[in-house]
Parts: C-alpha cells; sequence; structure tokens
C-alpha cells in the first residue's frame, strides 16, 4: 500500500481510528467490468480475499458498509452473504447516506476510512478520516486518497485495507 504524503505515524494513527470502513463497489470490491448473461441479467466478480477480510474486521469490532450507485441484486447477495448490515444500493448522494449511518451508529466522519475510486466517491473522501482508494482509480480520487491499495479493486484491494486496519489495531494495544 502507498502513502500519499503522509508520515507512517499520521497513517497508523488513522487505522487506528477507523470504526467504520465504506466500501464503494464497481472498480473497489469488484473489476469495474460489467458482465451480462443470456437474459441480460448484470453479474459482478468479488474476490473471495476480500470476503474473509471483511469478515474478519467486523469479528474485530469494525463496521463495514457498501455504498454504491448500483441497484444490481448481486451486491445485495455478497453482502448479506458476508453478514454486510449496512447495504446501501442505488445512492445518488453518498455523502447524505454517510452522514443517516454516522447518527445510526453514533459515530463520527473522522472515525471512517472510505474507499472509492470515481467521481462520485469525491465528496465523501474528502470529508472522512481516511480516504482510500485503488490503483486504477481517475486522477481526482488518487490526488486526495491518504493511501492507494498496491492491488486493483476486485483483485484483493480491499483485504489489503483491513488485513493493515486490523494490523494497526493489535499494535496499538
Amino acid at each position: 500500500m502507498k502513502l500519499i504524503m503522509q508520515s507512517p505515524l499520521d497513517i497508523t494513527s488513522a487505522l487506528q481510528s477507523v470504526k467504520l470502513l465504506s466500501c464503494d463497489v464497481d472498480g473497489v470490491m469488484t473489476d469495474g467490468g460489467l458482465y451480462y448473461d443470456e437474459e441480460g441479467h448484470e453479474i459482478r466478480k468479488f474476490h473471495v480475499l476480500d470476503g474473509l477480510g471483511i469478515q474478519n474486521l467486523m469479528d474485530s469490532g469494525v463496521h463495514v458498509c457498501i455504498i454504491s450507485r448500483s441497484t444490481t441484486k448481486a451486491i445485495y447477495h455478497r453482502a448479506k452473504a458476508l453478514g454486510i448490515k449496512h447495504c446501501y444500493l442505488g445512492v445518488k448522494d453518498k455523502m447524505d447516506t454517510m452522514r443517516q449511518l454516522l447518527k445510526d451508529l453514533n459515530l463520527d466522519i473522522s472515525e471512517v476510512a472510505h474507499i472509492g475510486d470515481d467521481l462520485n466517491d469525491l465528496e465523501l473522501l474528502l470529508a472522512v478520516g481516511l480516504p482510500i482508494t485503488v490503483p486504477k482509480a481517475v486522477k481526482e480520487v488518487k490526488e486526495i486518497a491518504r493511501l492507494i491499495t498496491e492491488k486493483n479493486g476486485g483483485e484483493g484491494a480491499v483485504r489489503e485495507v483491513t488485513d493493515r486496519i486490523i494490523s494497526s489495531k493489535k499494535n496499538s494495544n
């Protein structure tokens, strides 16, 4: 994972503060490709390593949410299979959705890490305590991210982040 103009101590502190990991889906939890079956249904390919990482993170006490503009049912099914309780699909204003979730969870925006890769993630990435992106993100997102994963979306990028959060919290005890 690349550090972006931050000292390792700043990043470690930000990772230790994370109480909610928020994930975009297309390009982050998937490779960003859109696949269609013969009936025209959209299909998404998720990486198994990300799934176990998300479950490990939730087991460590960190909340996880999905916030996506997509409305594909495959995302809902993946969230359900992983035990993610907060899955928001068809979201045009990610910041508004985050505000409500933070209120419900009694958390502060500074305690959130968000992984996003496109322009519809910008407002949320600018607001959270730890903005994270993937190597294939758009330029504007890369410019504001504090961390860029080594792995691409859909290839274990989320696992990289979950492992890093868990490790930083273990090292703080």
